[in-house]
């Protein structure tokens, strides 16, 4: 009797043994899974968390409480990893009251997954190489964007716009500088 317990035992032994294992397994596998599809979705150097440095153009857009549809459109056209790589970046950010003033349906029909082309060449329209500040931008009569379209520079007493938009106040990022400007720079095509 006793060796009939001891082999029952050890069946029942074994069997736990197996079946933990393949929970562990299972388990291991699932939380594996999760990450995977939590970091495909957010790839790249614009995911890398650096406390650091000096922030970033893109860092400093989600940063501010008045740029929240900027960061939402930049999300939305996938242009995160380009607003963090070395630059230097000029970006022009239009405020959240820029987007509003938008005719109504304009940033919703903007955002959805069919108008992303659309909606990245908006967006690279407020984007320049260089690094130049608002007094140094008076030197300029036209900029090259990163849409391919050129924008016009004005100055009007101490302001100065840039494709017909005012800039409100500028920001020195680590890549560049963001000027902060009062409405959205369209471009012609």
């Amino acid at each position: 009797m006793k060796t009939k317990l001891n082999i029952l035992f050890s069946i029942l032994l074994v069997a736990c043994f197996f079946n933990c294992k393949n929970n562990k397994n299972t388990q291991t596998e699932e939380h594996l899974t999760t990450v995977t599809n939590q970091t495909a979705e957010k790839q790249g150097q614009a995911f890398i968390k650096d406390d650091g440095s000096k922030p970033n153009v893109l860092q400093i857009a989600m940063d501010s409480k008045d740029h929240t549809t900027l960061v939402a459109a930049v999300q939305a056209a996938g242009l995160e990893n380009a607003l963090v790589n070395a630059g230097p970046l000029m970006v022009f950010a239009p405020t959240n009251e820029a987007f509003a003033a938008l005719p109504e349906g304009t940033v919703a029909n903007l955002l959805k997954p069919e108008n992303k082309a659309k909606l990245a060449l908006i967006l690279k329209h407020h984007v320049t190489p260089g690094n130049y500040s608002k007094e140094f931008l008076k030197k300029f009569k036209h900029l090259g964007q990163a849409s391919n379209e050129n924008v016009t520079v004005e100055v009007k007493g101490d302001d100065v716009y840039v494709g017909g938009a005012k800039i409100i106040a500028s920001i020195s990022a680590g890549n560049g500088i963001v000027h902060v400007v009062d409405k959205v720079i369209i471009p012609k095509n």
